[in-house]
Order: structure tokens, then C-alpha cells, then sequence
């Protein structure tokens, strides 16, 4: 078997990664959960290769898939092997499904995080082009997928529970991005509002958004859409939360001058009574065409973060809503 860096052209990265290393190795790292790989490689074996120096258990969850196959669940470790069934030219995709939100996911060095080595395969080969245009979701724990299945425990420590909790695949935003034919983007942190920063360590938005992680910026090309969804971590900061909002709309639309953006209101109800009057306010004054979409009524207030069927919910409004703004 060859050795293929992370860097080579038979890889494709879709998400918030960014190169970076420890004094042993460089790899293509991402601590927002929605971070996919994909791998084109030739032979029946694919393993890839991921760093987890600085990691600690419980590590976060992946799935593969096998050209376009069924997806399977795995706990990151160095070394993930993935069989085709014949010896022919094959895609693997790998999705970061979950971490621990309160390991650190920011500043260096990396704790939660995905981070790509590298893969091994008899040969590798050309990825198809990906012509589907794109989406990008900002947000919190639900935009993250936090406690999607919040049954699911093995151990007494709460974080600990996460990786099998939470899966980013089952949110609102994953959800509607495959039934509208959109590539997503996600950027999800637990706790982290407009106003305040939240778990391991994530700034605030606005601080957050033009990075990886710190002192990584991001690269990828403006998407096509970006909805934000902020409001339900910063209930107790109602004097400030819009004026957050307004400078974190105008460091998007800045970096991003073609996108359409969308406000989707918070599920939980926060801000219904203002956020309609702000987005108004915004495009008068800035001659934008932001669009707003309200959530009032989708889903109860509880649970604060919603279960898989309350996500599939809320994405049949969404899709709804958005079908007139894609066309």
C-alpha cells in the first residue's frame, strides 16, 4: 500500500479545516462537527490516518461510507480501515459526527477535533467534481446537533455521553441541505451566542466566524447561502444582542458580498417580538436584502435542544421556507 498525504488531490475537504500540526506530524484539522472528507483511492483497503496526539477519551465520532453506501459510526483513532468489496476505483466519505463540546476546540493545542493524516490505498484516484451549490449554517449546540439522542449514556460524566448524543447528519441544517440538494457547511458550537463565547474555549460569533480555530482562517469559497440561527444563548443578554447581531451581519455580508443571507429566528421563541423589526431595520440601512424567516410555533420551547424527530421537524419548515429563496 502507498501513503497519501492529507494534501493530496485525491482528497476533498468540505467544512471549517485547517492545516496545522504538533512537532511530530502535520494534518488537516476541524473542531466544528459537519467537517467531511472524502477520498478517492484505487484496491479493496482505505485506512486513514488520523493524529490524535492531545486528544483524551471519549474521542469523537466519525462516519464512512463506501461509495455512497450506507454510513457507519466509529470512534476517531490513529488508524480507521475501511474495506471496499472489490478490488476497483472507490469513495470514502468521512463525516465528523460528534465530539465533546467542552474539550478544547479552539486554541492550541487542539483537544476536540478531527484531524486527518493522511490515508493508505494501493493507489489513488480523481475525485468527480461536486457541482451542487452550497450552504453554510451558524449556530449553537442545535446547529451542532447537541443531545440528539439524549438516551444514549455510557458514563455518568455528561460530556462523556456526547459523542454518542450528538450527531451533526440529524440536524435541521444536514437535514434540509440533502433535501434541497445543497452541499453544507456547518458551524456549530455548544453555548456560544452573538453576545458571548461558549464550550472549549469558541469566542463569540463574530469573533469565530472568519476562523477554523485561532489563527487559522478560513479559506473556502463564499457559499452560495448562509442562514444563521443565534438567540437561545443569549436570553440574558437583551440589551446587547442586537447590536451584536448587526456587527456580526455585517462581518458576513463584508466577507461574503454575493451570498444570500437568512436570519432563521431561535426555536426556543427568544427574540420573536424584535428579531423582524431588526432584520427590516438592517436592510434599510445598509441597502441588503437579508432575508428573515420565523420559527415561532415549529417545535415546543422544551427540550431546549430538540430530539431527532423534533429536528426533522423543523427542517420540513425550513425546506419549506427556503425553497422560494434557492429557486
Amino acid at each position: 500500500m502507498q501513503k497519501f498525504k492529507f494534501d493530496d488531490p485525491s482528497i476533498r475537504y468540505t467544512g471549517r479545516f485547517g492545516k496545522t500540526g504538533t512537532w511530530s506530524a502535520e494534518f488537516m484539522a476541524a473542531t466544528a462537527c459537519g467537517a467531511t472528507i472524502e477520498i478517492a483511492f484505487t484496491g479493496r483497503d482505505c485506512v486513514l490516518l488520523f493524529n490524535t496526539e492531545h486528544s483524551s477519551e471519549p474521542f469523537g465520532h466519525i462516519y464512512l461510507s463506501v461509495d455512497g453506501g450506507a454510513r457507519v459510526e466509529s470512534a476517531i483513532s490513529p488508524f480507521v480501515r475501511v474495506s471496499a468489496p472489490d478490488d476497483g476505483t472507490h469513495i470514502v466519505t468521512c463525516i465528523y459526527k460528534s465530539s465533546v463540546e467542552q474539550q478544547h476546540r479552539w486554541h492550541q493545542p487542539l483537544v476536540g477535533k478531527i484531524a486527518f493524516e493522511g490515508y493508505e490505498a494501493e493507489g489513488s484516484a480523481s475525485l468527480p467534481a461536486d457541482n451542487r451549490r452550497t450552504i453554510e449554517f451558524v449556530g449553537d449546540s442545535i446547529t451542532e446537533g447537541v443531545l440528539i439522542d439524549s438516551f444514549r449514556r455510557v458514563s455518568l460524566n455528561d460530556q462523556h455521553n456526547r459523542p454518542w448524543q450528538d450527531d451533526v447528519t440529524a440536524t435541521y441544517g444536514w437535514l434540509t441541505a440533502e433535501a434541497l440538494g445543497l452541499r453544507p457547511y456547518m458551524m456549530g458550537y455548544g453555548a456560544v451566542g452573538n453576545t458571548h463565547g461558549g464550550c472549549g474555549g469558541v469566542p463569540k460569533t463574530a469573533d469565530a466566524y472568519p476562523y477554523n480555530f485561532e489563527n487559522s482562517p478560513v479559506t473556502y469559497p463564499s457559499c452560495d447561502f448562509i442562514l444563521i440561527n443565534h438567540g437561545a444563548n443569549d436570553r440574558g443578554n437583551r440589551d446587547s444582542y442586537l447590536p451584536e447581531y448587526k456587527e456580526l451581519l455585517g462581518l458576513i455580508r463584508s466577507r461574503n458580498p454575493k451570498s444570500a443571507l437568512i436570519v432563521l429566528s431561535p426555536f426556543c421563541g427568544a427574540f420573536d417580538d424584535i428579531l423582524p423589526g431588526f432584520v427590516e431595520s438592517f436592510n434599510r440601512e445598509t441597502g441588503d436584502s437579508v432575508c428573515y424567516i420565523s420559527s415561532e410555533g415549529w417545535v415546543p420551547a422544551e427540550p431546549l435542544h430538540p430530539l431527532r424527530d423534533g429536528h426533522r421537524i423543523i427542517s420540513e419548515h425550513l425546506i419549506k421556507a427556503l425553497e422560494p429563496i434557492i429557486g
